[in-house]
């Protein structure tokens, strides 16, 4: 069983948006999150969606998923204080339903350029070794700012770096375990799945995703958004 857990339980503070939340925020009438939604909805590897939504959104979230008529959509639930608290909220709405072994696959809802080789080479190494983050290499120069005076730390080689993306995926009983041992230790500042469950142990493998597979948090995200969707509309036009 290979179950998509989106999560869109943010506020989108960073987007200036003060009456709508950044994954609800449309484009030729259609919201962030359907953009991503669909991109598992229509993927054959995909069995189930379990959607984790701000409370007071989730009957909007639900019309919205019959609306654009999504099959796969099995729950929605309400998301928790943070992205963590979020993803284990999902979890196990996913543990109610479906066997521990299951791929969970965890994914941001505002990242909607995600492409169907991504997510069918991240649900096979996951098959395959245990789990799957997806990656893209680092294109700029990253250096550590570890000086008192604002000084230019290490420098890292960026031939050696990746840009952590999504979707992260693992077999449902290893993180939900892993969330389990974090609420016991009190432990609610892990940035993504990958951080939490390498940090319990479990070694972790990569599969290359697309640079274009951004998260939309800002306001240039959404016109980088719009940009490509433009494009990709104007080459089916067009021939390109």
């Amino acid at each position: 069983m290979n179950i998509a857990l989106i999560f869109a339980g943010g506020t989108g503070k960073r987007m200036n948006s003060k009456t709508v939340p950044k994954q609800f925020l449309q484009l030729y009438g259609k919201p962030i999150i359907i953009y991503t939604l669909e991109k598992f909805d229509n993927h054959d590897d995909i069995d189930a969606i379990i959607i984790v939504c701000l409370k007071a959104w989730i009957p909007e979230m639900k019309r919205f998923a019959e609306k654009f008529g999504l099959k796969k959509v099995k729950a929605v639930v309400p998301g928790g204080k943070t992205g963590q608290e979020s993803i284990y909220n999902g979890l196990k709405a996913a543990a109610s339903l479906y066997p521990a072994d299951s791929i969970v696959l965890v994914h941001d809802g505002v990242r909607p350029l995600v492409d169907p080789d991504t997510i069918t080479a991240a649900v096979a190494c996951a098959k395959e070794k245990g789990n799957a983050v997806t990656v893209t290499p680092a294109i700029e120069t990253i250096f550590l700012d570890n000086s008192t005076e604002g000084q230019v730390g290490t420098i890292l080689d960026r031939k050696t770096c990746h840009m952590a993306k999504a979707p992260q995926c693992f077999h449902l009983g290893d993180l939900l375990g892993c969330h389990e041992k974090a609420i016991a230790e009190g432990k609610d500042d892990f940035i993504d799945s990958a951080s939490m469950v390498k940090h319990y142990g479990h070694e972790l493998y990569t599969v290359e995703g697309k640079s274009e597979n951004i998260k939309i948090t800002t306001p240039i995200d959404y016109y980088m958004f719009r940009a490509i969707i433009d494009a990709r509309e104007n080459s089916q036009i067009f021939g390109l």
